[in-house]
């Protein structure tokens, strides 16, 4: 609820303020409002529209698509709360001089309707980002009704403040005002920096650094005032994710020293200089070293398969492989680069004697095989479609799967008429327990490979983007502070006003 609040009061006095000086220098002059308010009445039933069409489609789409359009939303949201902290940072303080300038040459042009449109165009602007920002707030908000709640009493008090300044009984601070609601809504706006990024991974738009980092729910308990206030108000969840910290951090750590660094501790324009360039350098110098320093994860698989039948041994050789159980051998081709499949009555024995027989039948005596009248050996006939798919991670088996059966015909060796048995597919069966071992390693594994992929491309590409910006910036400030060929104007160095409306 506080969020939205502070959304509706800010977004909601700006256009207030706008609307109340246009008005303000419309009554001093004696012209009518009636167009004001027609601009007014449109902006807000347009700004309205579309924050319930946005609405509509997102409850609309699946859930991985609402998960997609609610990053959309959250990014920008968060580009036009940073733009309005910024504009209004720059703009406060001559604000009502700008718009009583507009205001008088539309007077001169005898007509009042590019006024009406001034107002139509401020009050869609503030409706359009209100709603933007309060559906990305509401997103990530406990409860949806408290949080339009929220926004509406924002909103009315905006209204009356507004109201209070048209009527004159309202002095208003506004570098004051927008100081202090900017602080908070840099607060806002890095949870919805954060949210993003979550709501990006549910999407499966972001995958990389979702390692855990700390464990909040000692601090933020669910159900909690704390846990409202951190997850509520400034976006914060329990268990934020690698990826979340360094986007919020990066977002709210240089906007609060940029917005809020007094005038006496910013450095000079040489020293600026300097430190832009010595950031430039530092940035792609650690885009260079990240992805050599950050070693690549290795799977922790045990180097030993565990079959049903004992201990496989596993040897690749090119395009081939040859699984080894307890002097069985059994060849495989490779179908991928993980996966490997084989036949097992490829290669069987054309005689079999009656241990070798057990060991095939689960070390038993087959049914109606009389083992005194039919010792054996016998002539084995094999048939069946049974396959066999093995599963590796670099050159350890992770998983041992067998498809199918294997029929073997046995003739001679004292039997009266020819003896069929399907062959027991457990010889080349995986333990379950050495595969669940197996898949945890390589998930593991796989999971630090995601992660590893934020340290080595993401973060050097923000790195690589920061030194640009830098230097884009230095560029910008060495053009515009050449000295100026002509006289210097007699107003440098004089401290501009800050309005205090009334």
């Amino acid at each position: 609820m506080l969020p939205t609040f502070v959304i509706g009061l800010r977004e909601g006095l700006e256009a207030a303020l706008i609307i109340s000086i246009l008005a303000t220098f419309l009554r001093r002059n004696g012209a009518s409002l009636r167009g004001l308010w027609i601009g007014i009445t449109a902006g807000i039933g347009l700004s309205v529209a579309v924050g319930v069409v946005l609405r509509v489609i997102e409850q609309g789409l699946p859930q991985a698509k609402q998960e997609a359009m609610e990053t959309v939303i959250g990014a920008v949201a968060v580009v036009f709360v940073t733009g309005m902290i910024f504009w209004m940072r720059t703009h406060a303080r001559t604000m009502k001089k700008e718009l009583e300038s507009a205001a008088t040459d539309a007077l001169r042009s005898g007509t009042t309707t590019a006024l009406a449109v001034m107002a139509f165009l401020a009050v869609l602007r503030e409706g359009f980002e209100t709603s933007v920002f309060l559906l990305a707030t509401i997103q990530s908000a406990g409860s949806a009704p408290l949080a339009l709640l929220g926004a509406l009493l924002g909103i009315l008090v905006s209204v009356g403040l507004g109201w209070g300044i048209y009527k004159g009984g309202v002095r208003l601070n506004l570098q004051r005002f927008f100081s202090i609601t900017g602080f908070f809504l840099i607060l806002v706006a890095a949870g919805l920096v954060l949210n993003a990024f979550r709501t990006g991974h549910e999407a499966g738009w972001v995958t990389a650094g979702q390692g855990r980092t700390v464990d909040l729910s000692w601090l933020a308990p669910t159900g909690s005032i704390r846990s409202a206030v951190f997850s509520g108000v400034f976006g914060i969840p329990q268990d934020p994710r690698v990826i979340e910290v360094i986007a919020w951090a990066a977002y709210l750590v240089p906007l609060m020293l940029i917005t809020f660094t007094p005038p006496s501790l910013r450095p000079g324009h040489a020293l600026a200089q300097r430190l832009r360039v010595a950031g430039a350098i530092g940035a792609v110098a650690a885009a260079i070293v990240l992805p050599l320093a950050v070693p690549a994860p290795q799977a922790d698989v045990p180097p030993a398969a565990v079959l049903t039948s004992g201990v496989a041994d596993f040897a690749v050789h090119g395009d081939s492989a040859v699984v080894t159980v307890d002097g069985q051998r059994l060849t495989l081709a490779r179908a991928s680069d993980h996966t490997w499949r084989g036949t097992p009555s490829t290669g069987r024995p054309t005689t079999l004697d009656l241990a070798g027989l057990m060991k095939l039948t689960g070390n038993r005596i087959p049914v109606g095989l009389d083992a005194q009248r039919a010792p054996g050996p016998y002539d084995a006939a094999w048939s069946g479609d049974q396959h066999v798919v093995a599963t590796t991670y670099g050159d350890r088996l992770v998983d041992v799967q067998t498809t199918g059966s294997t029929v073997v015909t046995l003739t001679g060796g004292g039997l009266s008429s020819p003896r069929t048995y399907t062959v027991d597919s457990s010889v080349w069966q995986a333990d379950p327990a050495f595969v669940a071992e197996a898949h945890a390693a390589v998930s593991a594994a796989r999971a630090d490979a995601q992660d590893r992929l934020l340290w080595t491309r993401w973060v050097p590409v923000a790195l690589v983007g920061a030194a640009v910006l830098l230097l884009t910036q230095l560029l910008r400030t060495r053009t515009t502070r050449r000295p100026a060929t002509g006289p210097v104007p007699a107003t440098e160095g004089t401290t501009p006003h800050v309005d205090s409306l009334a």
